[in-house]
């Protein structure tokens, strides 16, 4: 397999893909766009940073690929729509630059409450000007963090240790999780009201996109300090801008802007009060060498079949998950094509139940498995884990997912179940055997059945008649097909009844035909696992 490193990433990233038994890796830093496309023909893997582009061009140029890794966080420079619809995993090194990005935003603070790069260029040009950059103390001021996620909880440390109130707003921070950090977790309206110092740590999403603007600046202190080390646009530079001139925002630092570079003619670059550095967040020795490395061995995986993490289109798994998962990964896939093959060709809705020790799982791998289970022999070889939600969401079959903590008569069980537009459902239900996990149907269309989950099957729903398996064997074995394993189910005497046929080899389709044209059949359906 073929590695392209397409930005110039830590030489020890580089050399740990080399040992890698079986991966050829192609270094072509500063290629054109031009070359990209041609380079990414063969290629399974790609490593950037955030020069190079992998646009839909070139996803579509590149066949082979199966994962993009972006040294660093962002991913901006990675189309990851056309990624996930190519089915190809896109990963990021979330904590590599952490330390490195916390550094540089409480460097902004420092320097937004003591004018220290002014001063020194004062110094430079030859003056001796104390009086012009007198400053502030962080001791007893109240910090703001916007986002505490990893890089803003860092923040809060270096905060605490100068003696500062520490507040946050996060919508998804747990009160148990602000509390061991000493955070007070306030709202956003609070936290503007409040804070003397500002700094924002979150995505940059369609709901973040210009947070900090015109109306947020209103609800701020007069004075307030601010700082952005996360993504440009999260805060209103014509806004800031604005308010940096009336005096509402007494100082700013910024590493990140919402055009890069930002231009030559920007009044940010003229204000006195205002900090900027050129995206210099993960600029650190260590932080490169870290997120290098990091990127190279999870392209690694990846490629040697292991775990997927920091994965931003498909979710991650590290290599103790993956083991404990595994069993139900192939059992969902399995259920998920049985189901298919004996549904309508419309379904209108993939309704999954797990119960037992799944529900206290991350089921996210397991639905997708199921997902791509069903869309197996519908979509071809372009479908996998990656794409399946994408590719279910364009046939217009809406995913629904319960994890049951009711009463069953096994330990673990999975129902899937497929909806036609007409309400009908044809479903089934599989757990795992033995210490091994062996996956076993135990279930079909409210039929109880047991079989093992594997190899090819035939379905048939008949008369409950005397005579139904010697002439299903019959027909069998006059077409050479020999019988591996068989289930019998019925509801009540008389009635109609299943019959589940494991089969080494598949019936010809005269003798599937037969089968078919015997009146006291009422379904049958051949299903390949």
């Amino acid at each position: 397999m073929k590695v392209l490193v397409a930005d110039k990433i830590s030489p020890k990233g580089v050399a740990h893909l080399r040992r890698q038994p079986g991966i050829e890796v192609v270094e072509a830093y500063g290629s054109s766009p031009q070359k990209i496309l041609e380079l990414v023909r063969d290629v399974h893997a790609i490593a950037v940073r955030s020069e190079t582009k992998i646009t839909a061009e070139v996803f579509a140029a590149a066949p082979l690929l199966r994962v993009v890794g972006r040294a660093g966080v962002g991913v901006d420079n990675v189309d990851v729509e056309a990624a996930t619809e190519r089915g190809v995993i896109v990963m990021n090194t979330p904590s590599g630059n952490t330390v490195a990005t916390a550094e540089l935003t409480f460097t902004h603070v420092l320097c937004g409450a003591r004018p220290v790069p002014q001063a020194a260029a004062s110094m430079r040009a030859g003056k001796w000007d104390r009086k012009s950059f007198s400053g502030v103390e962080l001791f007893r001021k109240t910090l703001g963090i916007v986002g505490l996620g990893r890089i803003g909880g860092e923040v809060a440390k270096r905060a605490q240790a100068f003696g500062m109130r520490v507040l946050a707003f996060d919508p998804y921070l747990a009160p148990s999780r602000a509390k061991a950090m000493q955070v007070e977790a306030v709202s956003l309206d609070e936290l503007f009201a409040q804070a003397d110092f500002i700094t924002v740590h979150l995505p940059l999403t369609d709901d973040t996109h210009h947070l900090i603007g015109e109306a947020a600046f209103a609800k701020m202190k007069q004075g307030v300090r601010i700082f952005n080390c996360a993504r440009g646009g999260i805060i209103d530079e014509a806004a800031l801008l604005a308010a940096l001139k009336a005096g509402r925002v007494g100082a700013a630092g910024l590493d990140v802007f919402e055009e890069e570079p930002l231009s030559e003619k920007s009044e940010l670059r003229q204000l006195p009060n205002v900090v900027l550095t050129p995206h210099q967040g993960a600029s650190t020795a260590e932080a490169q060498d870290a997120v290098g490395l990091e990127i190279a061995e999870q392209i690694a995986d990846v490629l040697s079949g292991g775990s997927t993490r920091n994965s931003v289109n498909v979710p991650s798994v590290d290599a103790a998950t993956l083991k404990l998962l595994g069993p139900y990964l192939d059992l969902g896939a399995k259920l998920g094509t049985l189901v298919q093959q004996i549904s309508p060709s419309q379904v209108s809705a993939l309704r999954i139940t797990f119960w037992g020790k799944i529900v206290d799982l991350d089921a996210n791998p397991v639905t997708r498995s199921i997902q791509h289970g069903f869309l197996r022999r519908i979509s071809g070889e372009g479908a996998n884990l990656v794409n399946a939600p994408v590719l279910m969401q364009r046939l217009g079959v809406q995913v629904e997912v319960v994890k049951s903590t009711g009463e069953s008569d096994y330990t673990e069980l999975i129902q899937v179940e497929a909806v036609a537009p007409d309400g009908a459902v044809r479903s089934a239900i599989g757990t795992l055997i033995g210490k091994a996990g062996q996956p076993r149907i135990v279930g079909i269309n409210g039929r109880e059945v047991e079989v093992a989950a594997e190899g090819k099957l035939l379905v048939l729903e008949n008369m409950d008649q005397p005579g139904m398996v010697g002439t299903v064997g019959t027909i069998l074995g006059k077409d050479g097909v020999n019988i591996a394993d068989m289930s019998l189910s019925r509801l009540t005497p008389g009635g109609t009844a299943y019959m589940v046929v494991r089969v080494d080899t598949e019936p010809s389709p005269t003798a599937r035909a037969e089968i078919k044209g015997n009146p006291a059949i009422k379904m049958a359906k051949f299903v390949q696992l």
